[in-house]
C-alpha cells in the first residue's frame, strides 16, 4: 500500500522504512549464508569453495540489478511525494518491460561465458567443477531474482517496505528446507545449494505476484504504461545505471580480492569466502540505510522538502556510525567461534579469524558513505556515488590488498586494507554533500 514519508517524526519515518527493510535484506544474506552453513555440515571444502565462489559471482549480479532498479524506486519514490500517480504508473509499468528483457538476454549471455567466468575466478582445480555447475542452475533462475528484485523496488518507491519482507521471509524458509533436502538428504553438493536457491527465488515471486494482484497500491496500471516510452526509460537508467556501474565494481573488486585469495591456496580461499558472507551479513545495516535515505529522501524531494531529506541523511549516518562501532569492537572478542560456524577446518578458522578482525572495521566507514550514496541517489546524482566508489576501488582497496596479501602471511592486514577505501570515499562524499549544499543543487 502507498505509504506517505513526508510528514511526522523524521526518525521515526526511518525507522518505519528501514527496519522491513533491514529485515527483508537479513533474510536475503541469510540465503547465502544458509547454503553455506548447511554444505559445510555435509560436504568438503572444495563445495564450500564452490558454493562461496559461486554465490559470490551471483551476488554482484544481484546487486547490479537492485542498483539498477534505484532508478525506479527514486523516480517512483519521487512521483509520489508529487502526487502525481500517472507518472508513477508509467515509471513501474516501464521498470517492468525493461527488466524482464535484460533478465532474458542476460541469462542467455552468462550461460554461453560460464567456463570463461570460473576461470577468471581462479577458483582452485579442485573446485571448478561444481562451481560451473552450481552457477549454471543458478544463471538459469536469474529471471526470477530480476522479477523479485523489481517488484521489491517497486513497492519501496510507494513507501512499502513490509510487502518485500514478506515475499523473502517465505523464499527464506524454503530455501532452507530445501538446502537441507537436496544437500543433506540427497548429497546433491552445490548443485543442491544453487537448486534450493533457485527454487526459492521463483516461489517468492509467485507469492508476490499474487500480492500485486490483491492488494491496493493506489496506483492504477494500463497496458499503455508497459510499452517502451523513451523518456520514462531514460529517467530511468540516468539514476540506476551509475548505481549499477557502481555496485557491480564493488563487487569485482572483491572478486579481485577472491582471487588474490584463491591464489594462495584452497585454505585462505575458504577462508575469505565465509568472512565476505559474515560481512555482507553484518552490512545489512549500511545497505538498508543506503536504500532508506534514498526512498524517503525521494519522496520528500517530490515534495519539494529538501530539508527533510537532509535531516534523513543525517538520522542515517548517526545510526551506521554507532552501529559500525559497537560491531567492530565485538568481532575482536568472538572472530574465532563466528568464522567456526561455517567449518572445522582449525586453519581455516585462524585464517578466517585474522582477516575478519581488520575487515571488520570497514562497517564504520562504509556505513557513512553508503548513506550519503543514498542520498545523492534521491537527489538524481548517483553518479557521485559512482565516483567515489570507483576511486575508492583502483586507487586504494585493490592496490592496497593486493601488496598486504604479497607482504603479510597474516590476513589481517589484507583486511584491514579495505577499510582505507571506504575512508577515501567518505572523504569524497563530504565535499561533494559540502559542494552541492554551496551550489543549492539539492538544498533549500
Amino acid at each position: 500500500m502507498e505509504k506517505n514519508l513526508t510528514t511526522g517524526s523524521v526518525l521515526k519515518s526511518i525507522l518505519y522504512f528501514s527496519l522491513p527493510y533491514l529485515l527483508s535484506y537479513f533474510l536475503q544474506t541469510l540465503y547465502g549464508m544458509a547454503d553455506l552453513f548447511i554444505i559445510g555440515q555435509f560436504e568438503d571444502i572444495s563445495s564450500i569453495t564452490a558454493v562461496s565462489i559461486g554465490s559470490q559471482v551471483m551476488h554482484m549480479i544481484t546487486v547490479m540489478i537492485v542498483g539498477l532498479a534505484m532508478g525506479a524506486t527514486v523516480n517512483i519514490g519521487q512521483a509520489i511525494g508529487a502526487g502525481n500517480k500517472k507518472k508513477a504508473a508509467k515509471d513501474i509499468g516501464n521498470t517492468v518491460t525493461l527488466f524482464m528483457m535484460l533478465a532474458i538476454v542476460g541469462a542467455a549471455g552468462l550461460l554461453f561465458f560460464i567456463k570463461p567466468i570460473v576461470g577468471m575466478m581462479s577458483t582452485p582445480q579442485e573446485a571448478v567443477h561444481e562451481t560451473v555447475i552450481y552457477l549454471t542452475i543458478c544463471f538459469l533462475g536469474i529471471p526470477f531474482i530480476t522479477a523479485y528484485n523489481i517488484i521489491s523496488s517497486i513497492f519501496r518507491g510507494i513507501g512499502d517496505s513490509k510487502s518485500p519482507m514478506y515475499f523473502i521471509a517465505a523464499a527464506c524458509a524454503i530455501n532452507i528446507i530445501l538446502d537441507y533436502l537436496f544437500i543433506g538428504g540427497l548429497h546433491m553438493g552445490a548443485a543442491g545449494a544453487a537448486l534450493g536457491t533457485t527454487c526459492s527465488q521463483t516461489i517468492s515471486v509467485l507469492i508476490a505476484l499474487v500480492v500485486i494482484m490483491k492488494k491496493k497500491t493506489g496506483i492504477s496500471l494500463s497496458k499503455n504504461d508497459f510499452k517502451i516510452d523513451r523518456k520514462t526509460i531514460k529517467r530511468l537508467l540516468k539514476i540506476g545505471i551509475p548505481v549499477a556501474l557502481q555496485d557491480g565494481f564493488i563487487q569485482i573488486a572483491f572478486i579481485i580480492i577472491t582471487i588474490i585469495a584463491n591464489r594462495r591456496g584452497l585454505d585462505t580461499a575458504a577462508a575469505v569466502g565465509i568472512v565476505e558472507k559474515i560481512i555482507s551479513f553484518l552490512f545489512l545495516v549500511p545497505s538498508s540505510m543506503l536504500s532508506t535515505v534514498s526512498a524517503l529522501g525521494a519522496q520528500n524531494i517530490g515534495a519539494g522538502k529538501r530539508k527533510r531529506a537532509q535531516r534523513i541523511l543525517y538520522y542515517a549516518v548517526i545510526i551506521t556510525v554507532g552501529f559500525g562501532i559497537m560491531i567492530s569492537i565485538i568481532i575482536q572478542f568472538i572472530a574465532g567461534p563466528v568464522v567456526g560456524l561455517f567449518t572445522e577446518n582449525a586453519k581455516v578458522i585462524v585464517l578466517g579469524s585474522q582477516y575478519i578482525r581488520g575487515y571488520i572495521f570497514d562497517c564504520i566507514f562504509a556505513g557513512v558513505h553508503f548513506s550519503f550514496s543514498g542520498y545523492f541517489c534521491a537527489c538524481g546524482h548517483s553518479e557521485i556515488s559512482f565516483i567515489h566508489n570507483i576511486i575508492a576501488i583502483l586507487l586504494v582497496r585493490i592496490p592496497g590488498v593486493y601488496i598486504t596479501a604479497k607482504v603479510f602471511s597474516s590476513l589481517f592486514p589484507m583486511g584491514l586494507a579495505t577499510v582505507g577505501g571506504s575512508l577515501l570515499s567518505v572523504m569524497i562524499c563530504v565535499i561533494a554533500y559540502a559542494w552541492m549544499k554551496k551550489k543549492q543543487g539539492c538544498m533549500d
